[in-house]
């Protein structure tokens, strides 16, 4: 057993005997259901894409941290009978803004929750986490609101990862649109200027999110509809490792393919920017590889060991909720138009990126692709490609950097007030779980 795996099970370990009000009934020892040794049950069955091996370690490090949440996160989420659900997220929004000490009467897991996400690891090179964030405002202002739906409906492909979302009941209906834009305000909060600094509104954006993690699984496990020897532990740090480095693995697989071994200095960056936000976020860094075959390894490791399954009650529920979804706050026909437009965009950009084109799969899970979709697709693509490729080629010209940088935050500004204002709250008592649930206890 390597150092990294030991410390990985110590940290699962911990959390049973740090925190029994939630991780009683968890057996730690047992195998959940969801992890296969087997790549011929799972997600993906190549263990070595492109000639790139998953090792002995990644794959045990995997099933680690398949059983681990998030201790100071939880601990925190665990005084939602005490405080209630409201009053836990004003202290943390005021811990977020003017530190703990300004919180009256503050609880020691709030301290120890902030004081964890203060400390920036010696890994983290915090002016490449700028320069990342810089460089990812263009696609975050061009691209993101046309590709959000499709990157968020690809985490509903799995019913043992989606099941938390469908427990809570939180993306049927009339909640799908909040939840998809509360996913695109964390991501373009975070690449402001300043945003990730300690005080910034990225950090808190994080410090939410992570806390909105912690109460769907303290609510969860004492539901008494969640299974662990099925599911293992309700949204583990594997699970959110896909929607912090998504587009950094995307990029990953490419380059492999294009036979490269190593990032650009602006890539690199990229990564960077990716690997912290997952750190505000409570990941490992074992989990948070630094170069393109290493992302492509632990992805791979993940997805090769998450046991394949879709329930249609469970995940199709999720997905044709989204895509039915109306996204833009305003009802005018400007709005109704990009809802259209983005929605065609998002069907044929999931089924492009995450299903590798088969149409007949997307069929059956509820996104039928048509024609006009995939016109739509790529008008849209070579529009948004031009206007990214003039902002790259001003990010190089130094007359011209400042002021097309100052763009682009003020379109991402106007993008979040479209996105409206994002709660990431989690209340038990307004889950409605979706049919599929039932099989989880």
């Amino acid at each position: 057993m390597t150092p990294a795996v030991e410390r990985a099970r110590q940290r699962i370990a911990a959390q049973q005997a740090l925190l029994p009000q939630m991780y009683a009934s968890v057996d730690f020892d047992r195998q959940p259901e969801r992890f296969t040794d087997d790549p011929a049950l799972a997600v993906v069955r190549d263990r070595a894409p492109l000639g790139v091996q998953v090792t002995d370690e990644e794959i045990e490090l995997v099933r680690a941290y398949s059983m681990l949440g998030d201790v100071v996160a939880d601990a925190y989420a665990a005084l939602i009978p005490q405080y209630g659900f409201k009053r836990l997220i004003a202290m943390l929004v005021q811990a977020c803004d003017e530190g703990v000490e300004a919180v009256e009467d503050a609880p020691p897991e709030l301290a120890a929750f902030i004081g964890a996400m203060e400390a920036t690891p010696a890994w983290v090179d915090m002016e490449l986490v700028a320069e990342g964030a810089r460089i990812d405002r263009n696609a975050t202002a061009n691209l993101a609101p046309f590709a959000i739906r499709g990157a968020f409906i690809a985490t509903f492909l799995n019913k043992y990862s989606a099941l938390p979302m469908a427990l809570t009941g939180t993306l049927s209906n009339d909640t799908a649109a909040r939840r998809v834009n509360e996913t695109a305000t964390f991501f373009a909060t975070t690449v402001l200027p300043g945003a990730l600094e300690r005080h910034g509104e990225g950090f808190k954006a994080a410090a939410m999110v992570r806390l909105m993690h912690s109460m769907v699984r303290f609510n969860a496990l004492r539901s008494g509809r969640w299974d662990s020897a099925v599911y293992g532990v309700p949204i583990p740090q594997v699970d959110q490792m896909p929607a912090g480095l998504i587009p950094i693995f995307l990029m990953a697989f490419k380059i492999v393919g294009q036979g490269r071994r190593t990032f650009t200095a602006s890539e690199r960056a990229q990564v960077e920017l990716a690997r912290y936000r997952c750190f505000l976020l409570g990941l490992p860094e074992e989990l948070l590889a630094t170069t393109p075959e290493g992302i492509v390894r632990i992805m791979t490791a993940r997805n090769s060991t998450l046991r394949h399954g879709f329930d249609d009650e469970t995940c199709g529920e999720l997905i044709r909720a989204t895509l039915l979804a109306y996204l833009p706050a305003s009802r005018s026909p400007a709005a109704r138009l990009h809802n259209v437009i983005e929605k065609s965009f998002a069907k044929a950009f999931f089924l492009r990126q995450f299903l590798k084109g088969d149409q007949a799969a997307a069929q059956r899970m509820g996104v039928p692709v048509s024609g006009l979709d995939r016109a739509v697709f790529a008008l849209v693509a070579v529009a948004v490609g031009l206007r990214m490729a003039a902002y790259r080629w001003a990010s190089r010209t130094p007359l011209l950097r400042g002021a097309a940088d100052a763009i682009l935050v003020r379109k991402i500004r106007a993008l979040l007030q479209r996105y409206g204002h994002a709660e990431f709250t989690s209340d038990a008592g307004a889950y409605r779980p979706t049919p599929g649930v039932r099989a989880a206890a």
